[in-house]
C-alpha cells in the first residue's frame, strides 16, 4: 500500500484515466501480439466501446498498427493489431571507464545500429564524439522518427538537479550531462545510473520480466553496482542514490577505494579485485608468455584472467573464485537486509558463471541468518544488459505506469 503523499499530488482527471487505460492497451499489444480487439477486451476488462476508442486512437499515432484477418467459422473476421515497433528509434549509451557502447533500438528494444568507441577523458570529447555518431546515424534513418537518448553511467545522477554527481571509477566530476547533450543533440535525455538500468533490463526484457516484482541487479564491471526493484518500483531514493552497496565496507582494514573510504565491498568483488588477486597470489606461474599474450609480471586485463581461468592457469582460478567468495558475502547482505524474489548478476564475470555460480549460492547459503532466499542467476553479456535497460528507461515514458498520487 503507498501513502498519498499530501505535500505532492495529482488528482485523478478524465485524461488520467484515460492515460493509464491507453497503456495497459500498449503493454498488452506489446505482450501478446498479435492480438485483436476482442482479445485486448477479455484481457483488460473493459468495455467494447472503451477499447475501440482508445485502440483507433493509438493507430492515428502510429503508437500501433493493423496486420493480418483471422478467420472464424462464423461473425465478424478480428483485424489483428501489433506495435508499430518502427514508429520512434531510441539511442541508448553504455559508458564505463575504458568503453562507450551506443546503439539504436526501436520500440521493441530490437538494436538496428550498434558502434563502440574508447570512452573520452572528458565530458567535452564525449559529448563531441556522441554528437557526430548520433547525427550520423540519423542521416541514415532520415525518414525515422527519434523519441530521445538513454544513457547508463558508472555512477549516479542527483534526481533534483540531474547532474551526474558520482562516479569514483570514471574520473568526471559533477557534470550536467543531459541539459548538454540534449543542447547538442536536440534530443531529449535520460540519465541513469548503470545498475539501475540492469534492473530495468530484467525487469522489462529478462526471464524475470513477467511476475516477478522484487528484483535486484548486481553490475559487475571496474566497480560495484546494484539496482533494486521493489514491489515493481525502481528505487532511487529521494536524491537518485539509492543501491550504493558497493561502497558499504565490508572490512575497515581493506584496501582504499576509489571513493576514498577502505574495504568498500567492490575492492574485494569487483573485475578489479581480480586482478590485483591475480598479481598478488603466490602460486607457480608459467615461464615466459601465458595463454593472454602477456609474459608472467605484467598485469592482465580481466578479460585476460577469464581467458587464462578457462585454460586452468592456476592463479587465475584462484582469482576468479576469490572473486566469487567476495560477490556472495556482499550478495547475502542483499538478500538479509531486502529479501528479493530474485538477484541477477550482470558483467563479464558471468562468462565463468559454471565456477562462479555455485561459490556465490554457497556463500549466502552459510551466511543467511533468515528464512529469506533468492533466485540467483546470472544475465548476458555485459554490454547488452546495460544498454536494453537504459533503452526501456526511455520506453517507459509511453509504456510505464503514470505518476499519480
Amino acid at each position: 500500500m503507498r501513502k498519498i503523499d499530501l505535500n505532492n499530488f495529482q488528482v485523478a482527471t478524465s485524461e488520467t484515466v484515460r492515460d493509464i487505460n491507453s497503456r495497459i492497451m500498449l503493454n498488452l499489444v506489446r505482450q501478446h501480439q498479435p492480438i485483436s480487439r476482442a482479445d485486448l477486451m477479455r484481457q483488460s476488462g473493459l468495455q467494447r466501446s472503451t477499447v475501440s476508442v482508445i485502440t483507433e486512437q493509438l493507430i492515428a499515432e502510429r503508437w500501433l498498427k493493423e496486420g493480418a484477418v483471422g478467420k472464424l467459422p462464423r461473425g465478424r473476421r478480428p483485424t489483428f493489431l501489433h506495435l508499430n515497433e518502427d514508429r520512434a528509434g531510441i539511442f541508448g549509451i553504455n559508458v564505463r571507464p575504458f568503453t562507450t557502447n551506443m546503439v539504436l533500438a526501436n520500440l521493441a528494444g530490437r538494436f538496428l545500429w550498434q558502434e563502440s568507441m574508447p570512452t573520452p577523458a572528458t565530458p567535452d570529447e564525449f559529448i563531441k564524439q556522441i554528437t557526430e555518431r548520433i547525427s550520423a546515424a540519423k542521416r541514415e534513418r532520415p525518414h525515422m522518427a527519434y523519441e530521445g537518448i538513454g544513457v547508463s553511467l558508472p555512477g549516479r545522477v542527483d534526481l533534483s538537479s540531474q547532474k551526474f554527481v558520482f562516479a569514483p571509477n570514471l574520473g568526471w566530476h559533477e557534470e550536467d550531462l543531459k541539459e548538454r547533450l540534449e543542447r547538442a543533440t536536440g534530443l531529449a535525455v535520460d540519465l541513469e545510473n548503470e545498475a539501475n538500468a540492469c534492473a530495468l533490463s530484467e525487469f522489462w526484457f529478462g526471464r524475470h520480466a513477467e511476475g516477478t516484482r522484487n528484483l535486484i541487479a548486481v553490475a559487475v564491471s571496474e566497480g560495484i553496482g546494484v539496482g533494486m526493484i521493489l514491489n515493481g518500483q525502481l528505487v532511487r531514493g529521494p536524491s537518485g542514490l539509492a543501491g550504493e552497496f558497493g561502497h558499504v565496507a565490508l572490512a575497515e582494514n581493506g584496501p582504499k577505494c576509489g571513493c576514498g573510504n577502505y574495504g568498500c565491498w567492490e575492492v574485494f568483488a569487483s573485475n578489479s579485485a581480480a586482478q590485483r588477486y591475480y598479481m598478488e597470489s603466490k602460486l607457480p606461474g608459467r615461464n615466459g608468455k601465458n595463454h593472454s599474450g602477456k609474459r608472467n609480471g605484467e598485469k592482465p586485463s580481466f578479460e585476460d584472467i577469464l581467458q587464462l581461468a578457462e585454460h586452468g592457469d592456476l592463479r587465475a582460478l584462484e582469482a576468479v573464485e576469490r572473486m566469487a567468495h567476495y560477490l556472495g558475502k556482499g550478495i547475502s547482505m542483499l538478500v538479509t537486509g531486502l529479501a528479493p524474489e530474485a538477484i541477477v548478476v550482470v558483467g563479464e564475470v558471468t562468462r565463468a558463471w559454471d565456477r562462479v555460480g555455485p561459490i556465490i549460492t554457497e556463500v549466502v547459503r552459510q551466511r543467511s541468518s533468515t528464512h529469506a532466499s533468492a533466485r540467483i542467476t546470472a544475465s548476458g553479456p555485459a554490454p547488452q544488459p546495460r544498454l536494453r535497460g537504459i533503452i526501456a528507461l526511455v520506453l517507459q515514458r509511453h509504456f510505464g505506469a503514470p505518476i499519480t498520487a
